[in-house]
This record gives structure tokens, C-alpha cells and sequence, in this order.
């Protein structure tokens, strides 16, 4: 594994512990700021949306410098955005600190990805994309978990300045280890956007927002379905989450493994069991052992769609992939956004805490019909092409003697 997949991992998982901790952390941020929960929930809504935004926004700028370059601005900007959050002095500061985070979020995974795969040999790409992707996994095994104790302890100022620390690292990783590639000759931002008028790659975007807010339509409402209907203690709900985490953690690496080998029979496997587990959730979730282990599925099923996905996207923008890989990071962030509403909306409806999997089980299973159908067209398409391809002439029409 090159040293530089490490650096990678390493902003990532300080990416991944920015992202989820401070939803482990919002009672202490609402009681310092004298906000309610509902008012301090900006602070996850406002870093989803400045993903969304950043990702396109800031591969845009950076296509004039190298990529190196480009990750390094980015976790400088990372470090600026919660340093800013940890000294704010007034809630508006600290959301605030918060999208100059997110900023960097979309940008440093989708420029990171090419990087990654450019790293090592085409028929290991998925895998390096996903060692990158385990830093963002295992942060919350570990990140999520140990920056909430140590903000719960010391508070939570004291989280965002450890997360600041972790992108110094990050950045000090990408500055010694990643080599410095000249920007491919002749690319500019036009040819970037061009990718986006290929059908494959809008159809792996729509994959990923839809496959990915299948396992976030499930795991918004984690917390209440688990207490309310599985029976678990409140204080149990962290260790959940773990297991949660260590499903994602086993899921990407294997993702990346087999992705390399059998892209989109990986998906279609990944997807439809993705579909099924969370359709079975809504029995499972009644009993804790069984609740338990479902969890763990749905994190491990969910991210072994990111390696082939991200990896897919980069396939069919090739030339120009830098743009459609970050804003197929954003696609992420619009999927939990997406599902986390609909999620909303059945429970509002009365349809219990455990509707939420039936709508995460449509939205994999529409997933799943979207891959069937990229991969018909990819096949209707090489099907056309064989001919050309294979050098084979047609015999010449013989026009018989009286028609000429």
C-alpha cells in the first residue's frame, strides 16, 4: 500500500469524526449557546448543505493547480473551519465554522479518490479508493465515539480542536507523502462538465443518492426505533452505532476488493441484499439480538456500494473525472438529506418507528433497478461496437446483373 493512501486515510477520518460527532454533541453545543436541540440540528443541516455546494464549488476553482496542492488547501480550510467552530463565541459563528468545514468535505474525497486510484494499477483502483474511504469508516468506530466521550468529559470545545489537530496531521501526511502530479494537459473546467452529459455517469450518481439514502433512512431514526421498539437502553444506542461503524469499516474494504474483480456484480449483490436487509428490519428491529446484528448488515451492505460506485464514476468520466467524483460525493449527502426526510414524513404520518426501512428498502431497491439498466445499456452499447472493434469488413452486396 503506498504511504500516500495512509495520508489520505488520515484526512479522512478526521473529515468522518467533523461530520458525525457533533450529533453526539449537540445537547452540550445547544446548552453553551442557550439554543434549543432543534435550533443546534443546524449544525448538521448546515454542514450537509455546504457538502453539497463545496464539492462542485471548490473542484471548480482548484482546476487550475495540481491536485496535491488542491488537497492541501483543502485541509487547510478543513482546520480553519473548526477552529473556527471550537473558539466560536455565538452560535452564528459556530455554524459558521461549520460550512467553512463542509467546504472542503465533497472536494478532498472526490479529488482524493482520483489521486488514490492514479496511486496504483488499473486493476487495483477500487481497493485504493477504498483505503481511502476506511479512514472515513473507521472514524466512526473510533472518532465518533472518543470525540463525544471527550466532549461530553471536557468539553465539547475541546472535540473540535482535537479534530483541528487531526488535520494538521492530515495535511503535514498529504505534504511529505503524495506526489506531486502536474494537472493533466489540456483539461479545463469545460471538459470537466462534460462528463456530465454521459448517461453512465448521472445514472451512478443517481445510484449513489438513492442506494446510500436507503441505509441513512434506516439509521437517522436509529435511536428511537432501537429504545422505542427493540427495548435498548438509551445508553445503548452508542455502542449500536458502532456496530453500525464496524459494519461500514468491513463493508468498503470489501467493496473495494471485489469491485476490482467484478465492478457491477458487485453492485447488483450489494444493492439487492441492501434492499432485502432493511425490508427484514422492520421484523428484526423487535427483538435486540436480531436488531443488533441487522445494524451491523446495513452499515457493511451500504458502503459496499461507495468503492464501486465512486470507482464507476471515474470509469465513464475518464479524462475528466475530477469534477463528476466530488460531486459524486455530494450525491452522498443529498441521499441522507433525501431519506432522512422521507424517514420524517411516515413517522409524522403514524406509520411507527420502523417505517423508515420499508423506505430505505424502496429507495436500494430503485438503486438496484438503476444498475440493472446501466448495465443493460453498457452491454446494448458494446454489443454495437463489437464489429467495429473487432476489424471485421462486410462482404460487399451483390447486385445481380439485371439491377445494375
Amino acid at each position: 500500500m503506498p504511504l500516500a493512501l495512509l495520508a489520505l486515510a488520515i484526512g479522512a477520518f478526521g473529515i468522518g469524526t467533523t461530520e458525525f460527532v457533533i450529533m453526539g454533541l449537540l445537547p452540550e453545543v445547544a446548552g453553551d449557546f442557550g439554543v434549543s436541540i432543534p435550533t443546534a440540528g443546524f449544525l448538521v443541516t448546515g454542514y450537509a448543505l455546504g457538502v453539497m455546494t463545496g464539492a462542485p464549488l471548490m473542484t471548480a476553482l482548484g482546476t487550475k493547480i495540481s491536485r496535491k496542492r488542491m488537497l492541501m488547501l483543502l485541509m487547510g480550510l478543513f482546520i480553519l473551519g473548526n477552529v473556527v467552530s471550537a473558539a466560536a463565541p455565538a452560535f452564528g459563528v459556530m455554524v459558521t465554522g461549520r460550512i467553512v468545514a463542509s467546504f472542503a468535505h465533497g472536494a478532498f474525497f472526490g479529488i482524493g479518490s482520483v489521486v488514490a486510484a492514479d496511486l496504483v494499477a488499473p486493476e487495483k483502483k477500487a481497493g485504493a479508493i477504498s483505503m481511502m474511504f476506511t479512514g472515513l469508516t473507521v472514524a466512526n468506530v473510533v472518532g465518533v465515539p472518543l470525540g463525544t466521550s471527550i466532549g461530553q468529559s471536557l468539553g465539547w470545545r475541546t472535540t473540535f480542536y482535537l479534530v483541528a489537530a487531526l488535520g494538521v496531521i492530515g495535511l503535514a501526511g498529504i505534504a511529505k507523502l503524495v506526489p506531486e502530479v502536474p494537472r493533466p494537459e489540456g483539461v479545463r473546467l469545460r471538459h470537466e462538465l462534460a462528463a456530465f452529459r454521459n448517461v453512465q455517469v448521472l445514472l451512478a450518481m443517481a445510484m449513489t443518492v438513492l442506494g446510500f439514502g436507503g441505509v441513512f433512512a434506516a439509521i437517522t431514526y436509529i435511536a428511537p426505533m432501537m429504545t422505542e421498539v427493540a427495548g435498548f437502553a438509551d445508553s445503548s444506542v452508542t455502542w449500536l452505532l458502532v456496530l453500525f461503524g464496524l459494519g461500514m469499516v468491513g463493508g468498503n474494504l470489501a467493496g473495494g476488493r471485489f469491485a476490482d474483480r467484478a465492478l457491477m456484480p458487485m453492485l447488483y449483490v450489494s444493492l439487492g441484499a441492501l434492499a432485502l436487509v432493511l425490508g427484514l428490519f422492520t421484523v428484526t428491529a423487535h427483538h435486540k439480538f436480531a436488531a443488533a446484528i441487522t445494524i451491523a448488515l446495513v452499515g457493511a451492505l451500504g458502503f459496499a456500494t461507495v468503492p464501486p460506485l465512486q470507482k464507476r464514476v471515474l470509469d465513464q468520466a475518464a479524462g475528466a473525472p475530477t469534477l463528476a467524483s466530488a460531486v459524486n460525493i455530494g450525491a452522498f449527502n443529498l441521499g441522507n438529506a433525501l431519506s432522512a426526510w422521507l424517514g420524517g414524513l411516515v413517522i409524522s404520518a403514524g406509520l411507527g418507528y420502523t417505517a423508515p426501512n420499508w423506505v430505505g428498502a424502496a429507495l436500494a431497491a430503485a438503486a438496484l433497478a438503476l444498475a440493472v439498466l446501466a448495465g443493460a445499456l453498457e452491454r446494448r452499447k458494446a454489443h454495437h461496437l463489437a464489429p467495429a472493434v473487432s476489424g471485421a469488413v462486410p462482404e460487399p452486396v451483390r447486385v445481380p446483373a439485371g439491377h445494375r
